[in-house]
């Protein structure tokens, strides 16, 4: 059932949505949070398929809030307030209601967004595209108990990891975080398995994508090991490559879809390890609303120091290109060279890394957060 609204008021809406439950014969509400979607135009109708998916696991009131750009400044200097309510099953299992603000009212879209919160239910903001640098104190993010952004759709998005780890705040999350949980899942499992000392990491993916970093930061956080960052063709995160004393341990993803696990001594394993969704990772946002502490220590750990280029390993002979980072990583995702790891094991085989895959650590892994959310 849709009911559409013209230069309406939150007042009208609310009364809207009291009246649409009643015609489809279900006045109860059995929601358990607000979703806010803030979007354009452009990416409303996905953003909103995927909230609607996703409502099936987490029935949810979702809000849909679209700034539409005036084009004279006669319309500049006007406010008007068009809405679109969804209920039944046009709606998923919750309710939606789409909002589009015009003129003045579009710089106070908390105004309009509060008096259809649910009572007594948490809130999640979702900027789809067009993040704010600070969630936080955004006036639509200061709503929120989890405020979730997406930095892939970023114009440059490693710059912008830097620009989130500055700005963030407890409840702040990133869908490019969440399309890492299966591989960061897949790695514990794999360490688990052993009882050797990691010396050197190499994270493969495409260039420019911040799962690969922030999967490359992860592994150089919670191992405290030299961890390079090598380009690919992808699609996305194409192989981690973990040099350890037992031998060498390989996730390769060559389709984005089946991988191969390699461990020496072993034989290799197929593992499903495809691409997810934006509906998969929206649901698995919303499983969780208290604070990730894995994603802020892996974030704070930084690009710039994951880069990072000491003077004193720059100004050695032959050090070329590939230069080794304050934790033996090399530099520049784009230019490293595949041998360029092999000096960096070799210099943390002269001081081992401690001992995160014993099987003593290995029980430990999950409190130190080595293992996925």
């Amino acid at each position: 059932m849709k009911i559409d609204l013209t230069d309406t008021t939150a007042g009208e809406i609310n009364k809207a949505l009291v009246q649409g439950r009643r015609d489809i014969g279900t006045p109860a509400v059995g929601m358990v949070l607000t979703l806010v979607i803030v979007t354009d135009e452009e990416n409303a109708y996905d953003a909103l398929k995927a909230a609607n998916d996703a409502s099936r696991e987490h029935p949810s009131r979702t809000l849909v809030v679209i700034k539409r750009i005036s084009r004279t400044p006669r319309d500049r200097t006007s406010s008007r307030l068009d809405a679109e309510v969804r209920v039944g099953a046009e709606a998923g299992t919750g309710e939606t209601v789409i909002l589009r603000l015009y003129g003045e009212v579009s710089q106070h879209a908390d105004s309009v967004v509060l008096p259809l919160l649910l009572p007594d239910a948490p809130v999640v903001v979702w900027w789809p595209v067009n993040a704010p640098l600070d969630p936080a104190k955004d006036p639509l993010g200061a709503l929120a108990q989890r405020r979730v952004t997406d930095t892939y759709t970023a114009e440059e998005p490693v710059r912008e990891l830097t620009a989130r780890a500055d700005a963030y705040t407890p409840g702040d999350t990133d869908l490019s975080w969440t399309r890492i949980t299966p591989w960061r899942s897949m790695l514990a499992a794999a360490l688990d398995q052993v009882d050797c000392r990691v010396q050197a990491v190499e994270v493969e993916g495409e260039a420019f994508n911040p799962s690969c970093e922030l999967l490359a930061m992860w592994l150089a956080d919670r191992l405290d090991v030299p961890v390079r960052r090598s380009p690919s063709a992808g699609p996305g995160l194409t192989g981690v490559r973990m040099d350890t004393t037992c031998g060498p341990i390989t996730l390769d993803r060559a389709d984005g879809s089946l991988a191969t696990l390699s461990i020496k001594g072993q034989p290799g394993r197929a593992v499903a390890l495809k691409r997810r969704d934006t509906a998969e990772l929206i649901a698995e946002e919303l499983r969780r609303l208290d604070p990730d502490d894995t994603y802020a220590s892996a974030l704070r750990y930084g690009v710039d120091r994951l880069n990072a280029v000491p003077e004193q390993e720059a100004s050695k002979p032959g050090s070329g290109s590939a230069s080794t980072s304050d934790s033996g990583s090399t530099s520049d995702s784009g230019s490293a060279s595949p041998d360029a790891a092999r000096p960096a094991a070799a210099e943390a085989a002269k001081t081992p890394a401690k001992k995160a895959t014993s099987s003593r650590a290995a029980k430990k892994a999950p409190s130190r957060k080595a293992s996925a959310k």
